[in-house]
């Protein structure tokens, strides 16, 4: 697949089809005059024109899906079924490939939408499941990728495409849902730490804002720390804490009261 002039249809232009959609046009694979997006709100559309006017848009979806070598339906999982029906006579699976955002429907649901019959056999297109989370928006996200029926090479270009918005892993499918619980519920359950801390920082003295801003700030050290160091958690933890002193005091408190594993529990939880 040459991604020189590679074409791009968003079905589904709201919030993480938006988000997909302004990114990839912040990047280099792909050009904003290369990305169309659909959605069923002229409002949405509009709003993305305004953003970026060399996006095109549409109200078809069968129409824009046609013209692009890539599909990405980004619609909420109860519409999966209904889109590919809408658009799948118009795609020709010898050089289109359909990317699926929506959790929960699997390549199995996938295969049973989009599946033609033939002169020749069962047809299918190479699929993708791939699975960000919210701070796609900022570029940020910790994006799973699965493949299927697809080629190395599409599966790099795909890569390659997340790898803009964030960071992209390739995983098997089965484990699409333990990522999903790990990094888009995750994003939450980091927030509510955050929000714990601050209302720590409160009853410590600090005013609401400045306890943000030092727990955001110090979060994002945290982070840096571990992607410069290429360390483990608990190697920067023992850097901090000195025997008898006030950060193991601190951990211990946390401990007692459950911490680890109730962040375990959470994400069993969520799978």
């Amino acid at each position: 697949m040459n991604n020189s002039a590679i074409k791009v249809t968003i079905i589904g232009a709201g919030n993480i089809g938006g988000a997909i959609a302004r990114g990839l046009s912040l990047g280099s694979v792909v050009k904003a005059a290369d990305i169309c997006c659909t959605d069923r709100s002229q409002h949405i559309l509009d709003r993305l024109k305004a953003w970026n006017p060399e996006f095109v848009t549409s109200l078809d979806n069968a129409e824009a899906a046609r013209k692009s070598e890539i599909i990405i339906v980004a619609v909420k999982p109860w519409m999966v079924q209904p889109v590919l029906e809408e658009i799948k006579s118009q795609l020709d699976y010898n050089r289109q490939v359909v990317v699926s955002i929506a959790a929960g429907v699997t390549f199995k649901d996938l295969s049973e939408y989009l599946t033609k019959i033939t002169a020749f056999g069962r047809s299918l297109p190479p699929l993708f499941r791939v699975i960000p989370n919210t701070a796609i928006e900022a570029r940020s996200s910790m994006t799973f990728v699965s493949a299927c029926n697809a080629s190395e090479e599409q599966t790099e270009l795909i890569l390659r495409m997340f790898d803009e918005l964030g960071s992209a892993m390739l995983v098997d499918e089965r484990l699409m849902a333990a990522g999903t619980a790990l990094a888009s519920s995750g994003i939450a359950f980091a927030l509510r730490y955050i929000r714990a801390a601050i209302e720590g920082g409160v009853e410590l003295g600090f005013y609401p804002h400045e306890a943000q801003e030092i727990v955001v700030r110090t979060v994002k050290g945290a982070v840096d720390l571990l992607l410069a160091n290429h360390s483990n958690p608990e190697q920067e933890i023992d850097r901090v804490t000195t025997p008898g002193g006030i950060t193991i005091r601190g951990l211990n408190e946390m401990e007692l009261s459950g911490f680890t594993s109730a962040v375990i529990r959470g994400l069993k939880a969520s799978k």
